[in-house]
């Protein structure tokens, strides 16, 4: 097995079609799946700090399919602006590489960093690695979820008591930041939780709001607005560990007092939260 960064390159050219890769001096993924091989156990997961090209990754998904384990990982890597690293680098042979790149987020409408060419790098690698012989036992998992480090979901709050005004007071109906999504709100649950985020999530409507089923009935969570007592009780009868609502997305305040009370005859293990 070739233990250098000889071929490397050539394999990601082919992985993305171009004529010049995408990333400079990239890492050969045998040797990487020969240090993880090294590692006791089945389902463990490996860090990557430095993502770059998420060469790890790609090599855990080889040697899980070859023998047929379940290893996961995780990937870090920082928005590295493509365009500003194409201004300053002078190597002309760095150029072409940064070109590559660039040419590749441009292909998925998508914007000029380093994370986006190695996402694709991941979705590619994971769709050639199915294509080809893989081991019995293999479950054929090549996805992945994409997490960023952001701002709480929730507004912020400065004001001192002789600052408020009742206009301000009506600035703080909605205590959540009016640029998140759903998918943001419940991540931020499972983070508060200590909910692994790894755990499968489906989407369903019921009567007629979006309600997030977290591996079954670990979670469950709805942030529509206006959610009324039938909601609740369908949601009850499942009986989840936990449920979560928005503060402000009940019908009326007697629903808000009437949710909890509603899981307790019901449902009474389930935790119930509204942010």
């Amino acid at each position: 097995m070739e233990l250098t960064t000889t071929g490397a390159g050539t394999y990601i050219k082919s992985l993305f079609e171009l004529d010049n890769s995408p990333f400079s001096a990239p890492k050969n993924i045998g040797f990487i799946k020969m240090l993880i091989s090294l590692l006791d156990g089945d389902d463990f997961t490996v860090l990557d700090f430095f993502a770059g090209s998420s060469s790890t990754a790609d090599a855990l998904m080889r040697l899980n399919s070859q023998d047929g384990k379940n290893r996961k990982f995780i990937m870090v890597q920082l928005p590295e602006d493509l365009d500003e690293s194409l201004e300053r680098v002078s190597s002309p042979i760095e150029k072409k590489v940064i070109k590559s790149a660039i040419s590749i987020c441009k292909s998925l409408s998508k914007e000029h960093y380093l994370t986006e060419v190695s996402k694709e790098r991941i979705r590619r690698a994971g769709t050639k690695i199915l294509e080809g012989e893989c081991h019995q036992d293999w479950n054929k998992d090549v996805g992945f979820r994409v997490l960023k480090v952001d701002t709480s979901n929730m507004a912020d709050v400065y004001y001192s008591p002789d600052q408020v005004t009742q206009g301000s007071l009506d600035l703080l109906v909605d205590n959540i930041k009016p640029d998140r999504t759903d998918e943001d709100l419940l991540f931020q649950v499972l983070l508060d939780w200590g909910v692994d985020l790894t755990l499968p999530i489906r989407k369903e409507t019921i009567q007629g709001k979006s309600v997030f089923f977290v591996d079954d009935d670990a979670l469950v969570a709805c942030f529509d607005l206006r959610i009324n007592e039938a909601l609740i009780k369908e949601l009850a009868i499942k009986e989840p560990l936990r449920v979560v609502f928005r503060d402000d997305g009940f019908e009326s305040d007697a629903v808000k007092i009437n949710a909890e009370q509603i899981f307790k005859q019901v449902s009474p293990h389930t935790e119930v939260k509204a942010i």
